[in-house]
């Protein structure tokens, strides 16, 4: 295995981001091997930093259209001088990833900046896709697994932990403007989306919209194990560890009676570290018990085109019209905010 190119002291950088910044993933990506550890600190600190910057950033519009320069310069190998630009580059160069990853994450980074709604579950599964399944997509890639069954099976898991995280901030969002709950869900329950945003509580209808959604992440959680066994031995304990990480959270939202409006669900210390050592006694029985039939399913509608371009069975021909539709109503929006 070559040597990873990412500078110890970017390195550094991306893990001390990670470890502030995202509890979860570096629990557990302690379980991972260092030759995918490493490019995967520098690909969640890339994702981490620039989710914040849209996320928390005061003006939405420049932070994407930052991310979408920061990009253009990565895969041109003239990376922004910052430390997650550079480590990620590196991750670019000795992996190969393939553009189309990235550019879904900054489309859904998009949408949020535009603040899209969403009318159906599809709707929230097609931009769960970009902001977390292609991430898991790319996780595959740094595994050096291009199998389309692994990588439908990763997109799965992907999905079923932005369906958590959408589940546990409910409230969050509600009170920042932000909506992800299926809107058809809402209004046929007679929940008027715009009254609710405007005084967010935890209403039997919102309550219910929170399981409904927690449901489909647990059958997505169950579709992702299959995959495991598709993945290198020494992978699969830090990825089991993730899945179990998150469907605890989901757990812990379930324990408040689905809901999140009042409290957000939080998972302590100790339950990590006991899903960590479990996740490790789970992972010795993926080398003995024979594949589940459920690996071979195929990808979920909205992952489709993610699982092509991880296995490079359509190259990318450049960013998709979608993509430059929605980055040219941005640059409106800006040239309107700075005129």
């Amino acid at each position: 295995m070559t040597k990873s190119n990412i500078a110890p002291a970017d390195l550094d950088a991306c893990r001390a981001a990670i470890r502030t910044g995202s509890l979860s993933f570096h629990a557990a990506s302690r379980l991972l091997p260092a030759r995918v550890r490493d490019p995967a600190l520098a690909l969640y600190a890339f994702c981490r930093l620039a989710d914040d910057a849209v996320d928390e950033g005061h003006d939405k519009t420049a932070a994407v259209l930052r991310l979408r320069d920061r990009l253009d310069r990565v895969y041109a190998g003239r990376p922004v001088n910052s430390p997650a630009d550079r480590a990620f580059a590196a991750v670019v160069e000795d992996f190969q990833m393939p553009r189309a990853l990235p550019d879904a994450l900054l489309e859904g980074m998009a949408w949020d900046a535009v603040g899209r709604r969403y009318d159906d579950l599809s709707g929230v599964l097609a931009y769960s896709a970009r902001v977390a399944a292609a991430v898991g997509a790319m996780m595959c890639v740094l595994m050096r697994v291009r199998d389309s069954d692994a990588l439908a099976r990763a997109c799965d898991l992907g999905l079923a932990m932005q369906l958590t995280n959408i589940a546990r901030d409910v409230g969050e969002d509600a009170r920042a403007g932000r909506l992800y709950l299926p809107v058809d869900w809402l209004t046929a329950a007679g929940v008027d989306p715009e009254d609710w945003l405007a005084n967010p509580a935890a209403t039997p209808a919102i309550r219910l919209a929170t399981a409904r959604l927690l449901t489909e992440a647990d059958r997505l959680y169950a579709r992702s194990e299959a995959g495991v066994s598709a993945l290198p031995l020494g992978c699969r304990p830090g990825i089991i560890a993730a899945r179990m990480i998150y469907a605890g959270i989901g757990s812990a939202v379930r324990r408040q009676n689905h809901d999140s409006i009042t409290a957000r669900a939080r998972t302590g210390r100790a339950r990590k570290l006991g899903w960590l050592g479990l996740a490790t006694l789970k992972a010795g029985t993926t080398a003995i018990l024979p594949r589940p039939p459920v690996l071979h399913a195929p990808p979920v509608e909205e992952v489709a085109f993610l699982v092509r371009a991880a296995a490079q069975q359509s190259p990318s021909k450049g960013r998709s019209d979608a993509l430059l539709s929605v980055l040219a109503q941005l640059e409106a929006r800006d040239r309107g905010l700075s005129a």
